[in-house]
C-alpha cells in the first residue's frame, strides 16, 4: 500500500539514483526533490520543487506539513551538519540522516580523528592543530610523509598532499594564516600518509544495528590512468576483487562495529548511511574518513545491486525508527560499474547550458543526471560532472562492457563532453602482486603540479622588463635587449638536482656518473628552448666532506660539462654536521646558456595539426623515478652488487647508474628546423611533451613506434606498475621528443641518425575540450 511520501533534498547523481530506486518502492506514493535535476523530472512518482530552497530549513518543514510528507532524505552533507534533522523532528517528522552532533563525524575532522583514537579505530597516526606553530612544531617531530587536511567542510578541496616537510608547512600557512578554505582550516589535522588500495562502503544504521552495501571503489583523477587534477569521481565500480569475506568481517569488526557502538557511547547514536573511506594497507584497513551521507558515484554504483524485493524506503524507515535488525538487506550476485560523463574544461572552468540529447538506455542499464536541468522541454548541462551511465552484468568485465558499450552507441550527446575509458583498470590488473605507482613510493606528481600551480601568483609578483616571471615551462628566460643591453640575445636559465639516484650513487660508492646527470638533467633543459649551454655551477651539500667522493662527483660535473660544451663556472660545497647523515650528500646543480629570439622554442605559433613527433633514445632510467625504481628492487630481494636481471653483464646498481644522454650536441645543428622540444624527465611523455605544445594542439603517440630498454619492462613487470604509471613516471625509452614539420621530418631524422637513435612516434593533433594534452595510443598492448 503505498503511504510514504518523501522529500529529497539536493540536486546531484546521488539524488537521481535514490529517487530512482526510492520510486520503485509499492509503499513509496510520492517524491518531491528539493530542487532535482532533469533526471528526477522524468521519474515516475517525482515532482521537482523549486518553490523551497534546500538551505531554508523552516520552509522546508512547512512544505513537509503542508504536502503530508513522512520521510525526509537529504542528500548532500551541508544540510545534516547544519542540523537539519533537529527542525524535522521538532516537527514529528523522520528524517533519514544523523543529527547535527553526529554529523561532526564529517562535518569536523578534528572531531572524527579524536573519535577514531578514543574507541581504538584503525587510521592514520595524526595531530589535531588550531595553532599555527604548534603544527610545524609536530611537523619536525615526524619521520614519515604527511596529509595536511582542513578540519572543516571545504568542498573536498582542502586536503594537501606534500612531498616535503617545506611543502607541508607552506600547506599549513595557506590553510591556517591565509585562510584559503576560510573558517574551514581555523582547525587542521596532520596525518601519516597511507599507502594502499582506496575502498568505500555505505553502511545502512539505526543506532544499533547497521547493514552495508558492498564495498566500491571510485576514481578520483581526471584522466585514464588516475592522472591530473582530483575530481568528485569519474567513475565507480563494485564490488571490488580485494573485497574478501575475511576483509569484510575485519572492517565490521575492527571499524564498523566500534564506530557505531562508539557513537551511542557518546550519546549521539548515529542513524542514516554512514560513508566510510578505507585504505586497505598491507597491515590491514584503516580509515581516511567519514561522511555522514551517501557518497556520489558511489550511490550510483551499489544501489543497483539491491535485489527488488529489498525496498529501499522501508531500510530508510527502519533506520529512522531503530528497528533495521527486521529487515533483510538483500544483494543480487552480480556487479555493477557507473561512468561519469563531465563537460569539457572540468574540474576547472566549463560551459553550462549546453544542449544534450538524452537516450532511454537498454535493460541493464541506467541513466543517472547529475549537472542537468530541464529548459522547458530542452535537457542542458548545469554542472561539471554532467551525468552518469551505469550498469549491471554478472560479471565485472561485463558490467564495464554494458557500460561503454551504451556511451559508443551515443545515448548520451553533447559538445564537449568527455569520460574516462579506463573504470575498474585496477581490478583487471595482475592481483598475484602490489601495483605499484610512484605515489605510493611517496612521490606525488600532482601534488608538484599543484604546487606549481599555487606559487604562480607569487612568481609573477616578481616581474620585470625582459623577465615574465612565469613558471612551467623547462626553464627560466631573461630578454637582455629589454632589460637595456641592445641586440642582445636572451638568457635562459635551468636549475636542477638528480634526486634519489644519489642513494644508489652512495651505496655503490659510486659518483662520477650522478655529476653527468647533474649536468644532463640542466643542460637539457636548456636546449628544449633552443639556447646553447655557456656556463655550469653546482652544489655539493654535505655532513662532512669526503674528498674522494666529492672529487668524483665533481669530475663527473666537468665530464658532463665537456659534452654538453658549456664551461664549469663555480659551485659551493657545504658541510652541515646533522642536516645529513653519515657519508650521504646532496647535489644540485644551473646551467645558463642564450639563444636569439628567431631560434627561441618552442615555437607553438607555428605548430599545425598533422606535425610529426621524433624520440630520442634514452639511455635508461636517466634520473627520474627513482623513488619508485628503489621500492621495485627492494621487493624483487635485489641488491645493487646483485646481477641486473634485464643486463647480465653489469650489476643492479651499475645498470641504474647509466648517466642521463645529453642531447645538446646532436640538436643544435637542426634547431632551425624544429617546431619544439621536450626533455622527457619528471611526468616522463604523459606530462612534458604538452609543455612544448599550444592548447589548441595535443601529441597522439603510438605505443610500439619505439624500443623499450628491458630495463623498463623488468621493472613494469616486477612491479606490476601499469602502462600509463610507466609512461607518466619514466622516459620509457625516449629522452627527448622533437615536434618537425611533415616535410622536415625525414631530413631531421637522417641529421640526427649520425649521433641519436631516433623513432618516430606519432602526430600533433586538435585537441578538443577536457583532452589530455598527450595521449599513447595502444598503450595497454604494453604487456
Amino acid at each position: 500500500m503505498a503511504d510514504v511520501r518523501i522529500l529529497l533534498i539536493g540536486n546531484g547523481g546521488r539524488e537521481h539514483a535514490l529517487a530512482w530506486k526510492l520510486s520503485q518502492s509499492a509503499r513509496v506514493d510520492s517524491i518531491f526533490a528539493v530542487p532535482g535535476n532533469g533526471g528526477t523530472a522524468t521519474l515516475p512518482k517525482v515532482t521537482n520543487v523549486t518553490s523551497v530552497s534546500a538551505q531554508d530549513f523552516p520552509g522546508l518543514v512547512q512544505f513537509a506539513v503542508s504536502n503530508g510528507v513522512n520521510l525526509v532524505v537529504p542528500g548532500p552533507e551541508a544540510p545534516l551538519v547544519d542540523g537539519i534533522e533537529a527542525f524535522f523532528r521538532k516537527a514529528g517528522i523522520p528524517c533519514f540522516g544523523p543529527s547535527k552532533e553526529a554529523a561532526r563525524l564529517e562535518g569536523s575532522k578534528t572531531y572524527s580523528k579524536d573519535f577514531m583514537n578514543k574507541y581504538n579505530i584503525p587510521t592514520a597516526a595524526f595531530g589535531n592543530f588550531s595553532d599555527y606553530d604548534e603544527a610545524v612544531r609536530y611537523l619536525d617531530g615526524v619521520d614519515h610523509d604527511v596529509v595536511v587536511k582542513a578540519s572543516g567542510l571545504a568542498a573536498g578541496k582542502g586536503v594537501i598532499l606534500p612531498r616535503t616537510k617545506e611543502e607541508a608547512k607552506l600547506g599549513l600557512k595557506q590553510l591556517m594564516v591565509e585562510k584559503e578554505f576560510g573558517a574551514a582550516g581555523d582547525e587542521v589535522v596532520i596525518e601519516e600518509l597511507l599507502l594502499g588500495d582506496e575502498l568505500s562502503v555505505l553502511t545502512f544504521c539505526d543506532g544499533y544495528t547497521f547493514k552495508s552495501l558492498p564495498l566500491a571503489q571510485d576514481h578520483k583523477r581526471i584522466f585514464d590512468g588516475d592522472q591530473g587534477p582530483n575530481t568528485g569521481g569519474m567513475g565507480c565500480y563494485a564490488p571490488t576483487n580485494i573485497a574478501t569475506e575475511e576483509l569484510v568481517e575485519r572492517i565490521d569488526r575492527e571499524i564498523l562495529g566500534p564506530t557505531i557502538s562508539g557513537m551511542r557511547r557518546e550519546k549521539q547514536p548515529f542513524r542514516g548511511v554512514l560513508f566510510t573511506g578505507l585504505m586497505i594497507t598491507s597491515s590491514g584497513p584503516k580509515v581516511l574518513e567519514y561522511n555522514v551521507r551517501f557518497g556520489d558515484p558511489e550511490t550510483q554504483t551499489v544501489l543497483p545491486l539491491l535485489s527488488a524485493d529489498t525496498d529501499l524506503a522501508e531500510i530508510m524507515l527502519a533506520c529512522a525508527h531503530g528497528y533495521l535488525d527486521n529487515l533483510d538487506l538483500k544483494v543480487e550476485n552480480k556487479f555493477s560499474a557507473t561512468v561519469v560523463i563531465a563537460a569539457g574544461g572540468y574540474p576547472g572552468s566549463y560551459a553550462k547550458g549546453t544542449p544534450m540529447h538524452v537516450q532511454p538506455p537498454k535493460p541493464g542499464t541506467a541513466v543517472f543526471h547529475a549537472g542537468t536541468t530541464l529548459d522547458g522541454d530542452r535537457l542542458k548541462t548545469s554542472g561539471g560532472r554532467v551525468i552518469a551511465v551505469n550498469s549491471v552484468g554478472d560479471s565485472l568485465k561485463a558490467a564495464v562492457d554494458g557500460a561503454y558499450d551504451a556511451l559508443s552507441s551515443n545515448i548520451i550527446t553533447f559538445d564537449g563532453m568527455f569520460f574516462r575509458k579506463d573504470i575498474a583498470h585496477r581490478a583487471f590488473r595482475d592481483q598475484t602482486k602490489e601495483s605499484m605507482t610512484y605515489a605510493q613510493a611517496g612521490v606525488d606528481i600532482q601534488a608538484g603540479n599543484d604546487f606549481v600551480e599555487k606559487i604562480k601568483t607569487a612568481v609573477a609578483s616578481t616581474k620585470r622588463p625582459g623577465a615574465d616571471a612565469e613558471i612551467g615551462g623547462f626553464g627560466g628566460e631573461l630578454d637582455l635587449s629589454r632589460c637595456g643591453y641592445a641586440a642582445a640575445p636572451i638568457l635562459v636559465g635551468a636549475i636542477d638536482g638528480v634526486g634519489t639516484k644519489l642513494m644508489i650513487a652512495q651505496s655503490m660508492r659510486k659518483h662520477d656518473t650522478v655529476g653527468i646527470d647533474l649536468v644532463a638533467m640542466n643542460v637539457n633543459d636548456l636546449i628544449v628552448q633552443g639556447a646553447t649551454p655557456l656556463m655550469f655551477l653546482d652544489y655539493y651539500g654535505c655532513s662532512k666532506l669526503d674528498l674522494p667522493s666529492a672529487a668524483s662527483f665533481v669530475e663527473g660535473v666537468a665530464d658532463g660539462c665537456r659534452q654538453a660544451g658549456c664551461a664549469l663556472v663555480g659551485g659551493e660545497t657545504a658541510e652541515m654536521p646533522g642536516m645529513y647523515q653519515g657519508e650521504d650528500y646532496d647535489a644540485a646543480g644551473c646551467a645558463v646558456g642564450a639563444v636569439t629570439p628567431s631560434l627561441r622554442l618552442p615555437r607553438k605559433e607555428a605548430m599545425v595539426e598533422g606535425d610529426v613527433l621524433l624520440g630520442l633514445a634514452s639511455h635508461g632510467v636517466h634520473s627520474n623515478g627513482f623513488s619508485l625504481v628503489r621500492r621495485v628492487v627492494q621487493s624483487a630481494g635485489l641488491q645493487y652488487e646483485s646481477r641486473a636481471p634485464w643486463d647480465e653483464s653489469k650489476t643492479v646498481g651499475e645498470s641504474l647508474l647509466t648517466p642521463t644522454r645529453i642531447y645538446v650536441k646532436s640538436l643544435l645543428p637542426v634547431l632551425d628546423q624544429v617546431k619544439g622540444l621536450a626533455h622527457i624527465t619528471g611526468g616522463g611523455l604523459l606530462e612534458n611533451v604538452p609543455r612544448m605544445l599550444p592548447d589548441t594542439l595535443a601529441a597522439e603517440i603510438e605505443f610500439g613506434t619505439w624500443e623499450v630498454p628491458p630495463v623498463f619492462q623488468w621493472l613494469k613487470t616486477n612491479g606490476n606498475v601499469a602502462p600509463a604509471e610507466m609512461c607518466r613516471t619514466f622516459n620509457s625509452g625516449i629522452g627527448m621528443v622533437i615536434a618537425v614539420d611533415a616535410a622536415k621530418a625525414n631530413a631531421v631524422t637522417r641529421a640526427l641518425e649520425t649521433s641519436e637513435k631516433v623513432f618516430r612516434l606519432g602526430r600533433l593533433v586538435q585537441r578538443s575540450q577536457g583532452q589530455a594534452g598527450c595521449s599513447i595510443q595502444k598503450l595497454d598492448s604494453w604487456a
